[in-house]
């Protein structure tokens, strides 16, 4: 079993504190934290951090940690900007970059961002194939339904070859069995519950069984609150998540693991039965003392 941890991105204006950031990810480090992860929440309530910027601050922070994002919402970029963005990060990371990515789903507002709702998904994958394309060849023409280059290059390459790993979200079928044609791993989203998310597991292994790839991994992010009480536990958490995805939802409450140590173990545990290879751990409050928590009580129990 691998373990991340979320990196602290819920920043009110004029409240990002460098010091407690840069020691919370040594701490991280210390702790034996495989990787660190962001989110990518552009337009809502919640003080929310970009996750590039974040990631870069990040490895600036660290020596060895992996630093990814689950999930980027490729759709709503430019993939020759993000291209640029990921591999330089790669490079100055010397390798450490994980890139979650996913299409937003037909809910997002995609008015905000220049998409065309009815065309999302052709462009999520155009864009994805267009990223991997500047990432590994010298010289680039390529003719796409969005976007067009002729002869073009960029340099420098990623660190890692012939690209980082790429993760995909998604819940439908469809979407997962397109996790598998175009990626290199599969990241559960937090707010699927674990017998949901099982289901999917299920959906990916047929798929890949349908390949010849070597390993595709999977990874649940899981909301989760250690405390002795376990009320207070439940009530923060529910709180966090209100604000965090602008209302309260029970589906996505369900999906959250808190309480004890104990209780948390055996949440985690489900989740680690029902397939993942990596639980990204999420705090969404008091992040320091929940992730000593987590490293100390709650984790050497599922090693």
């Amino acid at each position: 079993m691998r373990f991340g941890i979320s990196i602290p991105q819920f920043v009110a204006d004029g409240e990002f504190n460098p010091s407690a950031f840069s020691a919370y990810l040594a701490r991280a480090e210390a702790l034996g934290f495989d990787s660190a992860w962001t989110q990518e929440q552009v337009l809502g309530t919640m003080p929310h951090l970009g996750p590039i910027e974040t990631m870069t601050y990040a490895a600036a922070c660290t020596q060895r940690l992996r630093l990814g994002c689950a999930v980027l919402v490729t759709t709503l970029h430019s993939p020759v900007h993000l291209a640029k963005s990921l591999s330089a990060l790669d490079q100055m990371s010397r390798g450490r970059v994980e890139i979650g990515v996913g299409t937003g789903g037909p809910g997002r507002m995609f008015s905000a961002f220049g998409v065309d709702p009815e065309r999302f998904v052709a462009r999520f994958t155009e864009g994805l194939a267009l990223m991997k394309t500047l990432w590994t060849e010298s010289t680039v023409d390529f003719d796409g339904q969005f976007w067009q280059l002729e002869n073009a290059a960029m340099e420098p390459k990623p660190f890692q070859k012939p690209h980082p790993p790429i993760w995909f979200g998604g819940g439908s079928r469809v979407a997962l069995r397109r996790a598998v044609r175009h990626g290199n791993g599969f990241f559960g989203a937090g707010s699927i519950p674990t017998a949901r998310f099982a289901e999917q597991v299920r959906t990916v292994r047929e798929s890949v069984a349908e390949t010849d790839a070597a390993e595709f991994p999977i990874a649940k992010r899981v909301y989760i609150a250690v405390d002795d009480d376990a009320t207070r536990a439940r009530e923060r958490m529910n709180a966090a998540l209100a604000r965090l995805y602008g209302g309260r939802s029970e589906t996505i409450e369900a999906a959250a693991v808190t309480g004890t140590p104990d209780s948390c173990v055996r949440g985690l545990r489900e989740a680690v039965d029902a397939g993942a290879e990596m639980i990204l751990c999420t705090p969404m409050f008091d992040q320091a003392e929940q992730m000593e928590r987590l490293a100390t009580e709650v984790l050497p129990q599922l090693a």
